[in-house]
């Protein structure tokens, strides 16, 4: 028989009814006015049909098969063989009321039921939780048969249980009103448990909320499953959240009690903090949820009947227990309520286990243990998590009350250390104040030193403007007068800038004047000191329409090449110039050609190159081709 621990109270509620049975015949049971018996396999005779082949007929024709098994226990049951039970009943006539005949354990895969009816037949009725609940006669989560009433007579009852796990034979014969009055008080009750379930999950919800620890979650979904695994084997489940679907029945308890267990091993490892707290047992943990997860996926994919091997969850309990007592040990006050709540569950299946190897005798408080256990467990585990809070709300107000103190030496040594430190600062403000003293004497002294150095400067300005005044002065002399050397020519013209700069000066000295189309306006053209006209967008470079237009050499050297060329018409030859240059011969022969026929152009017109004058020659216009009045000497050939 397998009911919740509510189903406990109810039993020791009836339990000063209980009528019990004779143990050495098979008297018959009457049914008489407030009459309620409950009926055990020791109790009856009853053929174990382990082929499962025998039908009614068979049986009837031969009652020599029934017999008393005392020697027979509950580990002793036959799981897929037929237990064929004759049960006689004696109908009084002082019975008022109608009987029926309650078979307590709802996980019965299978169960017939043989009436006998006043023409001396039998009525045949199929119930079991391998078919849909709204098959059944009382829609119950027990097995109910209505007996007809048969005044001052005596009838034999025929019933067969199947089941491919332990079934608990245990009839309960009563009348119809007193099933009505136990069935409503035990609702009652289921009502009552379940609804402490989840109340006590919005509860932890709300907390979870509130402080935000994931444990809560788990411990939410851990008492969640005590509530599915105990409405399974009350029958609750198949009721109310699956009565079409009977194939569930023999995967949901399995279910819910692995559910169960992986919960109760990830909720431990949280609350205690293993991690932390016991780094080996956390490993033994962890490695617990993967073979216990490992087995469960194993019978639910291959051997579903495996699901009715529940006392290997004592190995995983074990494991909980052994944590929480060490983890308790090493100075984890939290821990004190889980161990009591996971000890007191561990006593629970302990106690079942032996009762179901009949070691300890049976009793109601023996046989309900594990379900009494849960309870008392789930009670336990919310004072842990209450006494959990309190704790870290104890040592939150320690630190709190720590971090006051500190802050208040800290106040005080802050005090200290701002006295020494305005101390300090007035000290260090006269010395700064002396010093800025001193400063100011130093820089007054500084200012009037950097005026004379000024004034001294100004007059070196002036002297050095002077000299180079007269340094250019004599430079141009000699440059007229064909006196100046390659490094003297350098220093009035150093660089390409300093060449288009006079260049510049040189050919737009009257204004801009497009090629092109005439134009007197321009902008900046495309390189430095270039002029793009506004109207057809033609871009002059400096070096256009000049002697250095195309040269491919700098602008400077050209300069000096122009120079010496006018100035010296045979005085270098051309190796002394390309030597002095550092350039090619043959460029500076096409560049010496080039002069030189713009001079005698410039000659054939009438008009007088003179040294004085040399730069006129720079702006000779372009011409197509000048009678040579000369032969321009070869690259090879030397000066005459």
């Amino acid at each position: 028989m397998r009911l919740t621990p509510l189903s406990l109270l109810l039993w020791l509620f009836l339990g000063f009814v209980l009528i019990g049975s004779s143990s050495h015949a098979q008297n018959a049971w009457e049914l008489g006015e407030n009459k309620e018996s409950i009926i055990t396999l020791e109790d009856i005779e009853y053929l174990v049909d382990t082929s499962n082949q025998l039908s009614f007929a068979d049986i009837v024709q031969h009652p020599e098969y029934f017999a008393f098994h005392k020697d027979k226990g509950n580990k002793d049951f036959a799981a897929g063989a037929a237990y064929w039970i004759r049960l006689p009943i004696t109908h009084t006539s002082s019975g008022e009321a109608l009987g029926l005949l309650e078979f307590y354990d709802q996980t019965i895969d299978h169960l017939e039921a043989y009436l006998p009816q006043k023409d001396g037949s039998y009525k045949h009725l199929i119930t079991g939780d391998t078919h849909p609940f709204k098959e059944r006669i009382f829609r119950h989560k027990n097995f109910e048969f209505l007996l007809e009433d048969h005044p001052d007579s005596t009838y034999w009852y025929y019933f067969k249980v199947v089941s491919h796990d332990f079934a608990d034979i245990r009839i309960a014969f009563r009348s119809v009103d007193r099933f009505v009055y136990y069935a409503l008080n035990e609702y009652y009750l289921f009502g009552m448990f379940y609804g402490m379930i989840i109340i006590i999950s919005l509860y932890n919800f709300l907390v979870y909320l509130a402080i935000k620890e994931i444990k809560h979650i788990y411990y939410i979904l851990y008492i969640l499953s005590v509530a599915l695994y105990a409405m399974c084997i009350d029958g609750i489940a198949f009721q109310y959240l699956w009565p079409n679907l009977p194939e569930l029945n023999r995967y949901m308890t399995g279910v819910a009690l692995f559910s169960v267990i992986l919960w109760a091993l990830i909720f431990t490892q949280r609350f205690l903090n293993t991690r932390a707290n016991a780094p080996k047992l956390h490993k033994i943990l962890s490695l617990t949820i993967l073979l216990r997860s490992a087995l469960f996926l194993f019978c639910l994919l291959f051997y579903p009947n495996w699901f009715s091997y529940r006392n290997i969850e004592i190995i995983p309990l074990s494991v909980i227990f052994y944590a929480g007592i060490t983890v308790w040990l090493n100075g984890y006050h939290p821990a004190r309520f889980f161990v009591m709540a996971y000890g007191l569950l561990f006593i629970g299946f302990l106690l079942r286990g032996l009762v179901f190897l009949e070691v300890l005798p049976f009793t109601i408080m023996s046989h309900y243990s594990l379900h009494l256990s849960f309870v008392i467990e789930m009670l336990f585990l919310t004072f842990a998590l209450g006494d959990r809070i309190r704790i870290l709300k104890a040592n939150r107000d320690k630190a709190m009350m720590r971090i006051v103190r500190q802050h208040e030496l800290n106040v005080k040594l802050k005090d200290k250390v701002n006295r020494e430190l305005e101390m300090k600062v007035k000290e260090r403000t006269m010395d700064l104040e002396k010093k800025k003293a001193e400063l100011e004497q130093l820089n007054q002294k500084l200012g009037e030193q950097a005026r004379e150095i000024n004034q001294i400067n100004s007059m070196l300005d002036l002297e050095n403007w002077k000299l180079k005044n007269n340094i250019k002065e004599v430079l141009t002399d000699r440059l007229l007068d064909k006196t100046l050397s390659y490094e003297e020519f350098r220093t009035l013209y150093p660089n390409t800038l300093a060449c288009q700069r006079f260049l510049e000066e040189l050919k737009w000295s009257k204004g801009f004047l497009c090629h092109k189309c005439a134009n007197d306006k321009f902008f900046e053209g495309n390189g430095k000191f270039d002029r793009r006209c506004t109207k057809c967008g033609y871009n002059e470079s400096i070096t256009a329409f000049t002697l250095f237009q195309g040269i491919k050499f700098p602008l400077e050297k050209a300069f000096y090449i122009a120079y010496t060329v006018i100035s010296y018409r045979k005085g270098f030859t051309l190796e002394e110039i390309a030597t002095k240059l550092d350039m090619r011969i043959n460029t500076v022969w096409n560049f010496r050609k080039k002069i030189l026929e713009k001079i005698e152009a410039h000659e054939s017109r009438g008009n007088k190159v003179s040294t004085a004058k040399w730069q006129q020659i720079i702006l000779m216009p372009p011409h197509k081709s000048v009678k040579r009045k000369k032969a321009v000497p070869s690259p090879n050939s030397s000066p005459q």
